[in-house]
């Protein structure tokens, strides 16, 4: 295997602390400097004169929704702002007026609080997918043998956040839709990293902007067809509640926006950067990187996908079998070895993911292989 070679001046994007290798910039993504910059200028404005900047806001929130809306193939009326993906599944499954009797379709690869999300509302089935699953048609095979003439939704991911694979494909969206059944899709991944994050057209969709779209937390996409548009429910009432769709949902009062209008810039500097060139860097290195905990003993690498900047690959058997044995082996590789990955939990045994991004170097990923020999023999 060949390391790609570092991504020019990428490193100095970012001020991360040198205390440990960070690779998992897929959980919660890290700022870069400009935008950090921009934000920073945001917060003064708000401080520097509050009546000004809060009673602007409304305007400054659509201006920015309609630049990020842009970048992703969005219709700005049909999209809204909001924190974050968690917050956007419960907005959507509410507009859905759900009921106990109602059923929706997760898979077990589902992001633990947007599935919780819907428990809360309707009877879940879940589809269990392996986490060594071939491909996708296997999945699209997979989720329709589940449904049942109850189900009313598939709640999908778009990229599933532990075992980084498609499901929600457009062709699986298409198969769902023809079969008269709402589609909600979880797109936490796929703003900066997929180039048509839209693509299949689900009823609902959102994406987080803090991850590979550069943005600082606190800045979510939430689109929605037009049929569903006037049944999603502002979070809190505001003085924009007779504005509807999206203006409502988007201003809360006096709160903290400034990482949602300042979340633009992130995907502006994707552009600036080369979105295609990124994607390449990152997805080259993300591989470069599971090839070589690949070679580990009892370590195995998932299916992948080029278009993406995560791998996974599983443990051997007897790692991370619950939620609280992969936290304490996620900790243990941060304090004792220096490297921040996801460690995800499985019965029997769960896996490891890693990501590639501009300030990732192939040194770190041949450095944390080193490092977990000896610490996966001494168990």
């Amino acid at each position: 295997m060949t390391a790609p070679g570092a991504f020019p001046g990428g490193a100095e994007l970012f001020r991360l602390g040198p205390h440990v290798a960070h690779l998992n910039h897929g959980s919660f993504g890290a700022v870069p400097v400009p935008v950090a910059a921009a934000h920073r200028r945001l917060v003064e404005q708000a401080h520097a004169d509050p009546d000004a900047f809060f009673l602007g806001v409304p305007d400054r929130l659509a201006e920015a929704r309609t630049r990020i809306a842009a970048r992703l193939g969005a219709d700005p009326e049909g999209a809204a702002l909001v924190d974050n993906a968690t917050e956007a599944a419960n907005l959507a499954l509410d507009a859905l007026r759900l009921t106990a009797d109602d059923e929706v379709l997760v898979t077990d690869h589902g992001y633990g609080t947007v599935v919780a999300a819907a428990a809360r509302r309707a009877r879940v089935t879940t589809v269990a997918l392996a986490p060594d699953l071939p491909d996708e048609e296997a999945v699209r095979k997979a989720v329709l043998a589940a449904l049942t003439p109850r189900t009313r939704v598939a709640l999908l991911d778009q990229i599933s956040s532990p075992t980084a694979r498609f499901i929600a494909t457009p062709g699986l969206l298409a198969d769902l839709a023809e079969r008269g059944v709402t589609t909600v899709v979880d797109g936490a991944h796929a703003p900066g990293m997929l180039a048509e994050p839209l693509a299949g057209g689900p009823d609902f969709w959102f994406g987080n902007l803090h991850k590979w779209a550069y943005a600082p937390p606190g800045s979510a996409l939430l689109v929605v067809s037009p049929a569903h548009r006037e049944r999603v429910p502002a979070p809190v009432p505001s003085w924009e509640d007779d504005r509807g769709f999206p203006r409502a949902l988007e201003y809360r009062a006096t709160v903290d926006y400034t990482g949602r209008l300042a979340a633009p810039e992130g995907l502006d500097l994707l552009a600036d950067l080369g979105p295609e060139r990124v994607r390449a860097h990152n997805s080259a290195l993300a591989g470069y990187g599971a090839d070589l905990l690949a070679d580990l003993p009892g370590v195995t690498q998932l299916p992948a996908d080029d278009r993406l900047a995560m791998r996974a690959l599983r443990l051997p058997s007897g790692f991370a079998r619950t939620p609280a044995e992969a936290a304490a082996l996620r900790e243990e590789i941060a304090a004792r070895l220096g490297f921040r990955v996801l460690i995800w939990p499985w019965p029997g045994g769960g896996g490891i993911r890693v990501c590639g991004q501009v300030y990732n170097v192939p040194e770190e990923y041949e450095r944390l292989a080193a490092a977990l020999r000896p610490l996966l023999d001494g168990r």
